[in-house]
């Protein structure tokens, strides 16, 4: 995973509560094992038509809100069930941070572990982004170092985070790799364990 410590780029609203897992990646494209080559199904029933065509009306395919990073959402973003390909498939797309007034835990979960910082602000800053972002360009700064969600209007607010994922992300880190720092430790555990046997 990249390092994160500051992205600053386009901000796009969803201005959708109980957007589920179902919706961020149908069923039908989870075969794949690999974590890249989702961001094209993400938001399939939504992004497409029937016959295949890009919808006009859905927000990413606004010719204003291509190439965003981030994403405004509303409550309850990412529920339903707990596929880890709805984050790939989202930083698949491009996106390093999702702002919303809640999410689903297991999905909330997923997205640290995966890269994407999910950000949990009140519900009336998320109004002011989701309006403001609905003029596009508008740029936002995600500064992860000091928990902090600003703009170039002078809206600025803070965020909390656990230290554990803080630590991770800033690093970009994954579980595995936190993992193998210790594998000098693991390795001589491992020898002790089989001369005792």
């Amino acid at each position: 995973m990249g390092r994160f410590t500051i992205v600053e780029g386009k901000a796009i609203p969803m201005d959708r509560a109980n957007v589920d897992t179902d919706q961020i990646i149908p069923k039908q494209f989870l075969k794949r094992i690999e974590k890249t080559g989702f961001g094209q199904y993400l938001f399939y029933d939504w992004r497409y038509m029937n016959d295949g065509k890009e919808n006009p009306a859905f927000e990413l395919n606004q010719p204003e809100n291509k190439n965003a990073s981030i994403l405004i959402a509303n409550e309850n973003f990412g529920c339903g069930s707990s596929r880890e390909h709805a984050p790939w498939a989202l930083a698949d797309y491009g996106f390093k941070a999702i702002i919303a007034p809640s999410f689903a835990d297991i999905f909330h979960q997923n997205c640290l572990k995966n890269g994407i910082l999910p950000i949990r602000l009140k519900s009336e800053e998320v109004s002011y982004l989701l309006k403001e972002a609905k003029n596009q360009p508008y740029v936002l700064s995600v500064d992860l170092k000091n928990e902090m969600v600003k703009d170039e209007k002078g809206f600025s607010t803070t965020f909390s985070i656990h230290t554990y994922w803080k630590r991770m992300l800033i690093n970009g880190w994954d579980e595995i790799e936190i993992t193998l720092q210790f594998e000098e430790k693991i390795t001589d555990y491992e020898k002790a364990t089989i001369t005792i046997r």
